[in-house]
């Protein structure tokens, strides 16, 4: 996105769209699971925000939240063929993150890669509503204007986003020191081939998802089972992963999504990012792993984004 001037130089145009930009944001990625896309849709609101006759605006913050909510919109329903005929899973593009988001647990929460998966699966309307009602406290009539439809048709798109939200959101999660805990641990048995510890963090039934989006040599469906997924990490260490040899890959723990991850490197690269859910007492319960090169730019410029909900 184009960078805005940092001071006095800004006109009380760019000030206001300087002011709300990270709100945008968030909304954006939010809605399409995807920093490039967020930052396009940002971008484009800029620029109707340039355009626009501003006299006329009363409430900036309304004004630019609907134009971008539209731009998102409008590129939600332009992939979602191309996410329908995805090779292997989709998952939503990591970010590092920092700030509210990961201060606040239910900001956590929904910019999560679970919550994240789960909001691919609403219809487009549906994902707008839910995003901006239940994440960012917008009303009824409020929402109604941003995705120009009734206010009746709104709610019944909140309802049934709820409900569809409800079903397939992870129920247990343990407190995040105990979350960063495990994550900890994990990567101490990850990255020293210890089966039988990773066996000890897994739940039974965990279940890990690979994206490797038909450019990398990944899992084409889910990998299920404590046995399993303990040896594909486990093995991590020994073997030649993605062109990296063992003694080229390195491994760091960080923010991912506002919770604990963590980020695998070769030489000048970023080959892959793990997240994951967690049960009431603190067992990985799911794996996502990103590898998709086309998915890790934001991980590879190193920018942590704040995407708090004010």
């Amino acid at each position: 996105m184009t960078d805005l001037p940092a001071h006095p130089e800004l006109d009380p145009g760019q000030e206001v769209f300087h002011e709300h930009r990270r709100l945008l944001f968030s909304v954006a990625y939010r809605l399409l699971g995807s920093a490039a896309d967020a930052e396009d849709a940002v971008q484009d609101a800029w620029i109707k925000w340039s355009a626009a006759d501003r006299s006329q605006v009363a409430d900036p913050k309304a004004y630019l939240t609907r134009i971008v909510s539209n731009l998102a919109l409008e590129r939600l329903r332009s992939t979602r063929h191309k996410r329908e005929t995805y090779v292997g899973p989709w998952l939503p593009e990591p970010v590092l993150t920092g700030g509210d988001a990961s201060e606040v647990v239910t900001e956590a929460e929904s910019v999560s890669m679970a919550m994240l998966v789960v909001l691919e699966t609403l219809s487009p309307l549906e994902r707008a509503v839910f995003v901006l009602k239940e994440v960012f406290d917008f009303n009824y009539a409020e929402i109604a204007e941003a995705v120009e439809r009734s206010e009746a048709a709104v709610r019944q798109a909140a309802h049934r986003a709820r409900e569809h939200v409800r079903a397939r959101r992870p129920r247990f999660a343990a407190d995040r020191s105990r979350q960063r805990e495990a994550t900890e641990r994990f990567f101490a048995a990850a990255t020293g081939g210890d089966v039988n510890a990773l066996l000890e963090l897994l739940s039974p039934d965990v279940t890990l998802w690979t994206d490797g989006g038909g450019k990398v040599r990944q899992a084409l469906s889910p990998v299920v089972g404590a046995a399993t997924v303990a040896a594909w990490f486990a093995a991590i260490g020994t073997v030649t992963y993605q062109g990296v040899e063992p003694a080229e890959m390195k491994a760091e723990l960080v923010e991912i999504n506002g919770g604990p991850g963590i980020v695998f490197r070769g030489p000048g690269r970023v080959i892959a990012t793990v997240t994951f859910d967690f049960d009431a007492d603190g067992r990985i319960t799911a794996i996502h792993n990103v590898a998709n090169p086309d998915k890790l730019q934001a991980v590879s410029d190193g920018t942590a984004h704040d995407l708090g909900t004010q």
